[in-house]
């Protein structure tokens, strides 16, 4: 009977496996990042005065939506640059509600822990993305581009602690299903493409209004 048992257990992960992987490779696949960013740079919110913030930015801020006003936040703060400093595992984004029209992050949501204990638990993915939802104008863009699962890269840094999947943000985040409000997620997002570039995930969201 136990051997039964395990056989129909590695059985059903098997087919949860399969499953994954088949949706993942249905995604539209991309031959870069600038085919997405320029089907909605600035022109898409008619916002030609607009400002970005690009988070885990190091020492340069990135700008794919062309941008007026570009702003950074790392661990090495610049203010000659615009980079503000943050530790995003448990400081929030040092910016006012509905500042931004673009936040982006490239290879850093892999880093933010999903569970800590200081010394009572907290969610600091949740807690970021209730940040990037509170400083984006309504209808502002988010862009995450992150390894995701079932790429060896989404794995091998041994710093990359937040393991995504293609459903992570459009189950988790959205507008629809919100899962993660169980967690104390307070804003949703409209996801508005989903695809791969190589072995990385771009995702763009759009912050839905105000509740």
């Amino acid at each position: 009977m136990k051997i039964i048992k395990t056989f129909i257990g590695r059985h059903k992960t098997i087919k949860v496996l399969h499953r994954l992987f088949e949706s993942i490779f249905q995604l539209p696949q991309e031959g870069n990042l600038e085919s997405v960013t320029k089907k909605f740079e600035q022109k898409f919110l008619n916002e030609y005065s607009s400002a970005t913030l690009d988070i885990g930015c190091g020492s340069n801020p990135k700008n794919p939506f062309n941008a007026k006003n570009i702003y950074g936040i790392d661990i090495r703060e610049n203010l000659e640059l615009g980079i503000k400093y943050a530790d995003l595992t448990v400081d929030n984004i040092p910016f006012e509600d509905k500042f931004f029209e673009y936040i982006t992050a490239y290879d850093f949501l892999e880093h933010v822990p999903r569970v800590i204990y200081l010394p009572t638990r907290r969610f600091p993915f949740v807690e970021l993305m209730n940040e990037i939802w509170r400083t984006l104008k309504p209808n502002g863009i988010f862009l995450s581009y992150t390894p995701c699962y079932p790429f060896p890269a989404a794995f091998q840094d041994p710093t990359h602690v937040n393991i995504l999947t293609h459903e992570t943000l459009s189950l988790y985040f959205d507008d629809k299903v919100q899962w993660a409000k169980m967690y104390g997620f307070k804003g949703s997002f409209k996801i508005l493409h989903q695809a791969l570039v190589g072995d990385h995930l771009v995702s763009v969201l759009q912050k839905c209004n105000d509740h």
